[in-house]
């Protein structure tokens, strides 16, 4: 048999490769760039076509028919099964409370013209349980800040206050700690909470009241419940990470010497997160005390009602005044708080020969605290609190002279940079969004969102902009995003330049960080007040209040990121001949990303929060939609709907900056 060899034929392997061509991929930056071109170019051709303006006093068919629905609800209020049983109830329980504190505190309580515990004895019992949860210098600041509520003259008006934050926190945290513990233990209730806390983390704290005032009505309940919903968050968020975070092996060593499940709790997960539940515990008596005074607007008692009158008057000094017992009252809260976290560790590692003597004195201090009580029930001079305000009028007064100085001087100066920062940005930035055909802006919200974080985001964001247009107030909508994003730039230039000094720099860090985590205690609320007497009722006064409101957060997480570079990297490109310029931009910055995204998403939530509040002093879209709806009843229905569109920016905008922090971070 004859083996026939045939050639072998030769195959495309055989030969050499040819080289293969390279695909350029497209950057993110290209692509964004490329959409706005092409909007820029759609917005020449179609301005002023399709964009959906509402006058401020017209109403669509959905404002009309939740006007109708909020009539029909106050009509059957007291016969309707689901109000008697559910609703009015709830409301009773939560009224009861408030008034018992109130009457305990500040308010007159039955045939008594002053509380049941007067300005003495609510002072002494205020520096006996800074000092029992804290130490004397809490105990101290505690003492010294609510005497001067009383010499502001504003006594009543912060003890109703704090009347108010009582009773929230104490119902907050009855389900805040459970619900904590619950998603600590069980990974899929944490799954299941995620979303919800992160939608009442995002919405701004007017949005808040609108939908509750539907069913409760207006007052100290409505104000009590929304700031139970907006407070909670933090503590349930906290606690489980705290019960998450504790050491697996002590758990394990627990199970070992037989604890049952509930013992395990008890006396392992729950003492060892102690410290960690309280700063969950401080956060929440914070986010209590931005909510309490906002809720001014549905006639909730207290500071704020000093404030927003005075901000719709334009009184900068009683603003002022009022605004500093605010803040004084966020001080305290959160020193000792604070102090209170850091109680047990600071007793354990003292060396002071003087802490032996705390259980004495305290029992000394109790005995004191309970004489104050008994003088303040006795006696008118204890009970009343004495003068008539003086400080607070000299406090307003000055206030008022420096903000009339401030205009007759600084005016020129003051609207040079109002109107460069309006006509230079917010200006041409607004009549893109708002002149722009609506699909079109849509459209181009999609592209952006897909680009930034995936199709997740681009999904989202359909949805929210079918929502917008829906609510019927997309033209206000837009006008609200233009200032929102305008002023998150500033807000991130800001948070760029000082966040990179304080990362490259521990003595700037020491320096600025302290004023930061001041910054930050204070409410919202009480930002306009100083920037009402420099730029006066206009839409830039809530963008500027809204950048010194966003940009701590913003600085802080820029400063941890450029921090966590590390150092070999940095040194690696000093020995390579870069100078510092180089090293920021090239090396730190571009590694720090994910901080940076970060930070973008914070300041947009904190700037949108502000920005809304500024429609109290003239900022109008969507926040004067919102305050309208309290004040003028036949505009309810587009005040509930406006909520709706802050809502859905909120969700829009932090959908998006989180998807791409994940993809900054991958």
């Amino acid at each position: 048999m004859t083996v026939v060899m045939e050639k072998p034929e030769k195959t495309e392997a055989a030969e050499p490769a040819a080289p293969a061509k390279s695909v350029r991929k497209v950057g993110r930056p290209v692509m964004i760039g490329a959409i706005l071109v092409v909007w820029l170019v759609l917005f020449a051709l179609l301005r002023g076509k399709q964009t959906l303006s509402l006058a401020v006093a017209d109403l669509t068919d959905l404002h009309r028919w939740i006007n109708d629905f909020n009539d029909s609800i106050g009509a059957n209020r007291n016969s309707n099964p689901l109000f008697l049983y559910f609703f009015n109830e709830i409301r009773l329980v939560i009224d009861n409370l408030v008034t018992f504190v109130q009457h305990l505190i500040s308010q007159p309580s039955g045939a008594r013209p002053v509380p049941e515990i007067g300005w003495l004895g609510v002072v002494g019992l205020a520096g006996f349980v800074s000092w029992a949860v804290g130490n004397w210098k809490v105990a101290l600041l505690a003492v010294a800040g609510f005497t001067f509520f009383g010499l502001q003259g504003l006594w009543q008006e912060s003890m109703d206050t704090l009347a108010l934050i009582l009773c929230a926190v104490f119902v907050a945290l009855l389900f805040a700690i459970p619900l904590g513990v619950w998603a600590g233990l069980s990974d899929r209730f944490n799954r299941l909470m995620t979303p919800f806390l992160d939608l009442m983390q995002t919405m701004p704290t007017m949005v808040y009241l609108a939908p509750l005032t539907l069913f409760f009505l207006i007052g100290g309940a409505s104000a009590t419940i929304a700031t139970v919903i907006y407070a909670a968050p933090p503590t349930i968020r906290i606690t489980a990470h705290a019960i998450r975070n504790v050491s697996r092996t002590t758990v394990e060593a627990a199970d070992s010497l037989g604890a049952t499940r509930r013992q395990s709790l008890l006396k392992v997960l729950l003492p060892m997160s102690k410290r960690t539940v309280v700063m969950g515990v401080n956060q929440t008596i914070m986010a209590a005390l931005a909510m309490v005074t906002i809720a001014a607007l549905i006639n909730a008692p207290g500071l704020g009602v000093n404030v927003l009158q005075a901000l719709q008057s334009l009184d900068v000094g009683t603003a002022f005044n009022a605004g500093l017992a605010i803040v004084i009252m966020a001080i305290v809260l959160d020193r000792v708080t604070t102090a209170a976290s850091a109680r047990e560790e600071h007793a354990r590692n003292s060396k002071n020969r003087f802490e032996k003597w705390r259980r004495p004195l305290l029992g000394a201090g109790a005995v004191v605290t309970v004489i104050l009580i008994y003088l303040s029930r006795t006696y008118l001079w204890a009970a009343d609190f004495p003068g008539d305000g003086t400080v607070g009028s000299h406090i307003a007064s000055a206030t008022d002279t420096a903000a009339t100085w401030v205009q007759d001087n600084l005016s020129g100066l003051t609207n040079a940079f109002r109107d460069a920062i309006t006509n230079g940005l917010l200006n041409p930035f607004q009549t893109l969004l708002t002149d722009s055909p609506w699909w079109l802006v849509g459209a181009v919200l999609v592209a952006l969102a897909v680009v930034l974080g995936g199709w997740k985001s681009g999904i989202t964001t359909a949805v929210c902009v079918g929502l917008l247009v829906a609510t019927g107030v997309w033209s206000d909508a837009m006008t609200t995003m233009a200032s929102t994003i305008v002023a998150t730039v500033l807000v991130m230039i800001l948070g760029i330049v000082f966040g990179v000094w304080m990362g490259r720099s521990m003595t700037a860090d020491r320096m600025i960080r302290p004023t930061l985590d001041a910054a930050q205690v204070m409410p919202p609320f009480v930002y306009l007040v100083p920037f009402l007497a420099l730029f006066g009722p206009t839409r830039f006064t809530a963008i500027v209040a809204a950048i010194v409101y966003g940009a701590p957060v913003a600085m802080k997480i820029i400063a941890d990121g450029i921090r966590a570079v590390p150092a070999t990297t940095v040194e690696a490109a000093t020995s390579a001949g870069c100078n510092t310029w180089q090293i920021i931009t090239k090396v730190q910055l571009p590694m720090s990303r994910s901080a940076l995204t970060l930070a973008t998403n914070q300041g947009l939530i904190y700037v949108l929060s502000m920005v809304v509040v500024g429609g109290l002093v003239g900022a109008g879209a969507l926040g004067y939609d919102v305050v309208a709806g309290f004040s003028q009843g036949e505009l309810y229905g587009k005040g509930l709907a406006a909520g709706l569109a802050i809502v859905l920016l909120g969700v829009m905008f932090d959908r998006i900056t989180q998807a791409a922090a994940r993809r900054a971070g991958a």
